[in-house]
């Protein structure tokens, strides 16, 4: 008896390999050097990765896994080499900053633009706002005892507040809350990083 056999009606399909992850090299190290230095605020994962995978070929990819890796290695050359910067995670995205230790030769350099700091008013405003909010002007001006409104109006022309929805209460009053810019002008990653008022009440009375 003979066994016939006959070829599968579905004959496998050949597709594409996938594409592999492979570290960064020199070139798209610097880069994502060239990127950082030159953004003038913190940049999500994907707008570097993006732009640095136009400079690998189609088998390589850039991937988030890549991308981390590629940050710590840079980081542990400026850490070897005594550089006055990290990149640090800034407000859901990277960006290059220098080492606190260096903060009074830098101020020191911006010192024309003091008149650009925010006044003790608008400090003790802001400070509240990012611990309450999302918070109504009212509240603010019941835990202040002042009118608050000039000084929401100044944070908001800085973008530092933002106005985040309206309460559902009478009159349904707007809500405030803190902005990206604020987590970027004071070095937080995210609203968690925040100190506790516990550490900041301690600093305040050494």
């Amino acid at each position: 008896m003979t066994t016939i056999t006959t070829q599968s009606e579905n004959p496998p399909t050949t597709s594409e390999p996938p594409k592999k992850t492979t570290p960064m090299d020199t070139h798209a190290r610097a880069a994502l050097e060239a990127l950082l230095m030159t953004a003038d605020r913190p940049l999500k994962p994907q707008a570097i990765i993006d732009p640095l995978n136009l400079l690998e070929s189609k088998s390589d990819t850039i991937t988030q896994d890549s991308l981390e890796a590629a940050i710590d290695a840079l980081n542990e050359e400026y850490e070897s080499t005594n550089r006055s910067y990290r990149i640090e995670r800034v407000a859901a995205g990277y960006r290059i900053m220098t080492l606190p230790e260096f903060a009074p030769v830098v101020a020191a350099m911006h010192r024309a633009r003091a008149g650009t700091r925010l006044t003790k008013t608008q400090l003790e405003t802001l400070s509240i706002i990012a611990y309450r909010q999302p918070v109504t002007r009212a509240e603010l001006e019941n835990i202040r005892g002042v009118s608050c409104g000039d000084i929401v109006r100044a944070l908001m022309d800085r973008q530092m507040v933002k106005i985040t929805g309206r309460a559902e209460v009478l009159g349904r009053p707007m809500l405030y809350g803190t902005t990206p810019r604020f987590l970027d002008t004071f070095g937080l990653a995210n609203l968690k990083d925040l100190p506790k008022p516990e550490e900041v009440l301690g600093t305040l009375e050494q």
